[in-house]
């Protein structure tokens, strides 16, 4: 069975992360084809690792719509492939008119709530209309679909007309992480634990695709001109006296830098929360077009010296396990960081998640995996991952009081939120570990497959 899965870019971010996760881990009854349009590389190596092959179309930024069918329509006649698989919104649009125009059957996938009413409030003008109604005029085309979130399903059942029994969900997941270092062996535990940690995005884990590294070729080269930024001394938080472990002082959230994920409204938060516990930080890593806002509200709110922005991190998972260290390490193989030694070691205590909306997050099972103490919207995307008061405190979504309240409780009843991180933990190797998800996704691919025939 040969599936061409196609996304915009790849771009080191929550949809094409989780496509590398799942589709390493697929057996070798699948010949799998990962095709991308636009020039942004960040993933390329770690999909060429995982023995995926991947056919880069080059098309110019933003949209170049004809131009991109075109190439696609010329892929899929030579390639001539079972089944095709399209995420986000460009290459959804791309692929379903290259469906109808090859016969290709194709399954569409639904990974973000962008029509939920609360989604409009971020999306005004000409634009975001005529995006909503290519959506909603060619929803029909794909054969079935898969939606990360049964709370997704549900709104686009209502938004795009999608017929309810054409849906399937199928969460996202993560690799289970290391958690304790064996012997007392740090430098060999934060070693062991970045190798673990970044499995998935390597393709290395648990299934071998030994067969497939010799078609492991791209169709059209492209250089990888993304260049991750690094952590520095000064954007990043002092080590403090009273970051330890029985405490939680620190606080972390990251995601792309956009007005919906709310970071707005923990550093608003934070403030309040800053006047009763001066000793605490809140660290929010990521890049996007929301930093300048966010920065302006940072120095509008004088928080300068406890709230940070340090760009992006390639595995968030390592810091929520491990913590992290302005300073890299420098080994026989080259620099490593931001990690270093045991005591230099930043740790992280409490993870906050204040998205205004979202599809089923994989940020929010990393920490899950990690077992943080957890703080998130209520968003139902959320709520179909942790429960209040069980594996996490809910607050209402955008309600910074409430955030500032439950921030509160989480310093002041510790011992309780650590509870509460552990019963996530378990959840999430229950539900959502990357092997069991993987083998899912495969299933249902498969059971479309067989219905066709």
């Amino acid at each position: 069975m040969k599936i061409l899965f196609t996304q915009d870019a790849l771009v080191n971010a929550g949809a094409e992360r989780s496509h590398l996760d799942i589709l390493s881990r697929f057996s070798e009854e699948i010949d799998v084809g990962f095709v991308y349009f636009y020039p942004k590389h960040e993933l390329k190596e770690a999909y060429e690792r995982a023995g995926i092959r991947l056919f880069f179309l080059n098309i110019p930024e933003a949209y170049h719509f004809p131009l991109a069918i075109v190439r696609l329509v010329k892929l899929l006649r030579k390639e001539k492939p079972d089944l095709l698989v399209s995420s986000l919104w460009r290459a959804d649009i791309i692929t379903r008119i290259a469906s109808k125009i090859t016969g290709v059957p194709l399954v569409g996938t639904l990974v973000n709530d962008s029509y939920a009413p609360i989604a409009w409030t971020d999306k005004k003008g000409l634009k975001y209309k005529i995006v909503y109604w290519l959506d909603r005029w060619t929803a029909g085309i794909p054969i079935h679909w898969l939606a990360n979130a049964q709370a997704l399903a549900d709104s686009h059942v209502k938004t795009l007309g999608i017929k309810r029994e054409k849906i399937s969900v199928v969460y996202r997941g993560r690799a289970v992480p290391v958690m304790e270092p064996p012997g007392g062996n740090v430098s060999r535990w934060l070693s062991g634990a970045r190798e673990t940690s970044s499995r998935a995005d390597e393709g290395s884990a648990a299934i071998s695709r030994s067969e497939k590294e010799k078609k492991n070729k791209t169709a059209s080269s492209a250089e990888n001109s993304e260049i991750k930024p690094e952590l520095s001394d000064s954007s990043l938080p002092p080590r403090r006296a009273g970051a330890v472990t029985g405490q939680i002082r620190n606080f972390i959230s990251y995601g792309r830098l956009l007005e919906r994920k709310g970071f707005q409204d923990a550093i608003q938060a934070f403030a309040q929360v800053l006047k009763k516990y001066p000793d605490c930080t809140l660290t929010i890593f990521g890049e996007g077009p929301f930093r300048n806002n966010l920065e302006s509200l940072i120095q509008e709110l004088e928080l300068q010296a406890t709230v940070f922005l340090p760009g992006k991190i390639p595995n968030p998972i390592e810091v929520l396990v491990n913590g992290y260290c302005p300073k890299p390490i420098v080994t026989l193989s080259g620099v490593e960081g931001p990690l270093t030694t045991h005591n230099s070691l930043i740790k992280l205590h409490c993870f906050l998640f204040p998205s205004w909306y979202e599809g089923f997050s994989g940020a929010l099972v990393e920490a899950m995996m990690a077992g943080m103490p957890i703080i998130t919207s209520d968003i139902p995307m959320n709520l179909e991952a942790v429960t209040d008061q069980k594996s996490a405190l809910v607050f209402p979504v955008q309600n910074v009081q409430s955030l500032t309240e439950k921030m509160l409780w989480a310093i002041e009843n510790w011992n309780q939120m650590e509870v509460k991180g552990k019963e996530a933990r378990r959840i999430a190797e229950m539900r959502f570990d990357i092997e069991k998800i993987a083998k899912g996704y495969e299933g249902v691919l498969k059971s479309i497959y067989a219905n066709l025939s």
